[in-house]
């Protein structure tokens, strides 16, 4: 196997964002200009974890690792370099060289997929461009600008038309695409005979997209809807890159926004997700027109831990709201914390939009914001006839096991009042039914409240662990760190440093960390972080690494702080280098008998040692 040329792994590296991959393992918070977490190698409570985007970097305070994205995970998974590379070459559809990658892989090249990604590309940039820029795309972009579609929108989620003549069979052939690839995309159809035909014939085309923003399947809207034989909306069947279960419109885009708002928006379609995008709300995601799924729950979970359920305030739209919080709470129960967004009967988050305005929409998401609870207690009204006492007692009853599940006392207490207003009921009385009710559902009463876990702000974390790991540093080291990171981003500084042929770092580790820079900056002009981590093969210095980065001080340097570290480091360096030298001289001058000299050597150390030792005072002071 061949050595991966070092401009390979530049490609493949900044091809992707480090916080979109953590962030398919790690649930990720906007802290400041990092993004912050639980740390996925070491058990903590309190997040020490730390990504960098615009340096392509993370480094956990709490147990020391640090690296770019291949060293993530090499971590998390436990593979090699070569392998760590491959996986984000496949991520980003960049095909890398036989020679480059070992003959027998523990998982093989999936070329079709690849090939696969690339058809679907071709296809949406063909189906995009016929809606914008050809007459038989007219009456489809008139229709999506009367839906409140703005150019600017349409173009962010690729929006396009197959038209009626059968276009993107002859394309492909024209491409000299192999047919059973054709066959396996999902795009065509076939007759017996055997002979395809383009699946999608006068829709308005919605590309459907995985977590890296790649094209896997489509959603065709009719536009004649008078054609009552065919179906409105027609997807793309499953196919080796397309799992529908597993997938969830907008959630490349919506998952990045969710770390800032702390939540992600269920709508029930796609032209929900995209008004609420056109209105600011770039949170929002929609299943593949089918149920809610527990792998699309997993994915949510693993990405927030509030999700708000905003589907059409009809009754479809109750029962799937519903279905929807039954499965989070049997999938991922007190993990996925659930909201409802009840709207108005009869009216979808695009029709508000359009019939409101932007900003009213946002006032309403977050005005209207309610609990489960609170949506079951009008929900299991529907359908039942209250003033009948039959009827009410089953409300009740049904209203009561929901209420049995919150584990608030305050909220319990508050939910027993608002019944026994509402009907005129005594609160004890509902109290004491409640507590039947958990009997006889298993539920045990909470002895005491569990510790809650310390409040963090996220917004600080990194400041106050980068001033806590420098308190931990004497005066040399911590000099020797600023120097480095001032050397590593500064050409001026790294050239009045290397001027002195002489210097070294008192410490081997930032002594290697130079010397390895040195090489680095033989090929690279300017600096990264992220490219450099691919010069470091020991996790101590990655982890050392990962201190220099997070260090809080000055993005400009002062060239008096700069000597004033290239003085304190070597201070010290000839002092320890006098005590070796100096002890060594003792040993030869006791061998030969020589008491006058080594009376005046031992006199000597004596001196160095003291005043080594006052060094180490001050530096811990």
């Amino acid at each position: 196997m061949a050595k991966i040329p070092r401009e390979v792994i530049d490609e493949v590296r900044n091809s992707v964002d480090i916080g979109d991959v953590i962030g398919r393992y790690v649930q990720l918070h906007q802290a400041g200009k990092n993004l912050t977490g639980l740390c996925p190698f070491h058990e903590e409570r309190t997040p020490s974890f730390s990504v960098n985007e615009e340096k392509q970097f993370f480094y956990c305070f709490g147990c020391g690792r640090g690296g770019n994205v291949f060293q993530f995970l090499m971590e998390l998974k436990h593979i090699d370099f070569v392998e760590a590379v491959k996986e984000i070459a496949d991520d980003s559809n960049i095909s890398l060289p036989e020679q480059y990658i070992n003959t027998q892989p523990k998982q093989p090249v999936n070329n079709e997929n690849r090939q696969l990604f690339d058809l679907h590309d071709k296809a949406a940039k063909l189906y995009h461009h016929i809606l914008m820029n050809t007459p038989a795309g007219e009456p489809a972009l008139r229709y999506l600008k009367k839906r409140g579609m703005s150019e600017e929108l349409i173009n962010q989620f690729g929006l396009g038309y197959a038209p009626a003549q059968r276009i993107l069979k002859p394309y492909m052939e024209k491409q000299k695409t192999d047919y059973q690839l054709m066959r396996k995309s999902g795009l065509f159809s076939e007759d017996q005979e055997g002979q395809l035909r383009d699946r999608f014939v006068d829709r308005v085309i919605y590309p459907i997209k995985n977590g890296q923003g790649q094209v896997i399947a489509f959603s065709g809207r009719l536009l004649d809807t008078t054609q009552t034989d065919l179906p409105k909306y027609l997807n793309s069947p499953e196919t080796p890159i397309f799992n529908k279960r597993r997938t969830l419109f907008n959630y490349d885009v919506a998952r990045k926004a969710a770390r800032k708002d702390g939540k992600l928006y269920l709508f029930e379609g796609f032209m929900d997700v995209i008004s609420a995008f056109g209105a600011g709300v770039t949170n929002g995601i929609a299943s593949m027109g089918t149920s809610f799924t527990e792998e699309q729950v997993t994915i949510i979970g693993r990405t927030t831990n509030q999700l708000d359920i905003c589907y059409d305030g009809d009754e479809p739209g109750q029962n799937a709201i519903d279905r929807a919080i039954s499965l989070v709470n049997d999938h991922r129960p007190g993990q996925l914390q659930v909201r409802v967004v009840q709207l108005p009967a009869g009216v979808d988050p695009d029709e508000y939009v359009q019939q409101n305005g932007a900003e009213k929409f946002r006032e309403y998401l977050a005005n209207q914001e309610e609990s489960t609870v609170d949506f079951y207690l009008r929900f299991f009204k529907n359908g039942k006839n209250l003033a009948n006492q039959n009827e009410l007692i089953s409300y009740l009853d049904q209203a009561l096991k929901v209420i049995a599940r919150v584990t608030s006392p305050l909220e319990v207490d508050m939910y027993l009042q608002k019944l026994a207003t509402e009907y005129q009921l005594d609160k004890q009385t509902l109290r004491n039914q409640l507590g039947q009710l958990k009997q006889q559902l298993g539920i045990r009463p909470r002895q005491s409240a569990p510790v809650a876990p310390p409040t963090v702000d996220y917004q600080n974390i990194a400041t106050v662990a980068a001033q806590q790991t420098t308190q931990r540093l004497n005066r040399t080291e911590l000099a020797e760190q600023i120097l480095l990171r001032y050397m590593l981003y500064d050409r001026e500084v790294w050239m009045h440093v290397t001027a002195d042929d002489e210097f070294h770092f008192a410490h081997e580790k930032y002594q290697t960390l130079y010397l390895l820079a040195a090489s680095y900056f033989t090929e690279h002009s300017d600096y990264s972080a992220a490219d450099f981590l691919d010069y470091l093969t020991d996790d101590r210095l990655r982890g050392t690494l990962g201190q220099i980065e997070q260090l809080n001080i000055a993005a400009e340097a002062d060239m008096q702080v700069v000597d004033d570290c290239i003085n304190l480091i070597t201070q010290q360096t000839p002092l320890s280098e006098k005590i070796a030298d100096t002890r060594a001289q003792l040993k030869e001058a006791n061998s030969l008998n020589n008491t006058e000299l080594a009376t005046q050597l031992t006199i000597e150390l004596v001196k160095l040692l003291k005043q080594q030792q006052q060094l180490k005072t001050e530096e811990t002071n």
